[in-house]
């Protein structure tokens, strides 16, 4: 499938595409319509909605923190047919303009190498979601789709075999297809008075972000694998987790 067919049309979403189809170390590929990527699914309008049970969504995973979900609630927030989950993934990181103040040179890799340090038992939560999720399709979401679900997204598609320039390459749709949706948010934040040169870094999918946090996994705890060991997965929990995908 080509970009058009990975990213999935929604009217009220702009970023939710699909993992599958990117090719693994053992000469297979992961598989289309097991685990999606998004961004905030507040917008989502009933064709949305019922577009998403189509492809057979059974569970979703809202990664934003408290006050995001009471500001744009997530609309499947107690479905008969969707589990939710909400598990905020960078909730033990200071906010970002407090890292941009104590970085010279601040990116957004350097936010994705203290989550991969310091929010361990959330990261660890997701993927356990992920690996025990029922039958049908994952979807994980934060707000943009691209900072706390580009994190889960690294290490979904590493353990699942697919190599560091396909995951790169994942990680920077964001910025080709989301024109829309990062142009809004851009709005967003210059509204609440970020400065517009931090609003340009926090937006950005830039590929030396994503290739920083995976460099400091190899650089600080090994291999992916042995990252999700740190976390607490066992062989079995690592082979389910790679089977989802």
């Amino acid at each position: 499938m080509l970009i058009h067919d990975r990213l999935i049309a929604l009217e009220g979403a702009h970023n939710v595409r699909d993992l599958g189809g990117y090719k693994t170390a053992d000469g297979g590929s992961t598989r289309w319509r097991s685990v999606l990527r998004g961004d905030a699914l507040h917008d989502l309008s009933e064709a949305d909605i019922e577009a998403l049970l189509g492809h057979g969504l059974a569970t979703v995973i809202d990664l934003r923190n408290a006050h995001e979900i009471a500001a744009q609630a997530n609309p499947f927030v107690g479905h008969d047919r969707v589990r939710y989950h909400n598990t905020p993934v960078f909730s033990a990181l200071a906010p970002v303009e407090m890292m941009a103040e104590s970085t010279l040179s601040f990116d957004m890799g350097d936010r994705y190498c203290q989550a991969i340090d310091n929010c361990q038992p959330a990261i660890a939560e997701v993927l356990n979601i992920i690996a025990d999720a029922p039958e049908g399709a994952v979807l994980f979401h934060c707000s943009a789709g691209k900072d706390r679900t580009g994190v889960i997204s690294a290490l979904l598609l590493a353990n699942a075999g697919v190599d560091e320039a396909t995951i790169i390459e994942d990680y920077a749709l964001t910025a080709t297809i989301s024109g829309p949706l990062i142009e809004k948010l851009r709005e967003r934040a210059l509204g609440r008075g970020t400065p517009a040169a931090l609003v340009d870094i926090v937006l950005a999918s830039e590929p030396r972000s994503m290739r920083q946090a995976l460099d400091h996994i190899r650089l600080h705890y090994g291999t992916v694998r042995d990252y999700l060991v740190t976390l607490g997965f066992d062989d079995a929990a690592i082979e389910r987790l790679q089977n989802r995908l």
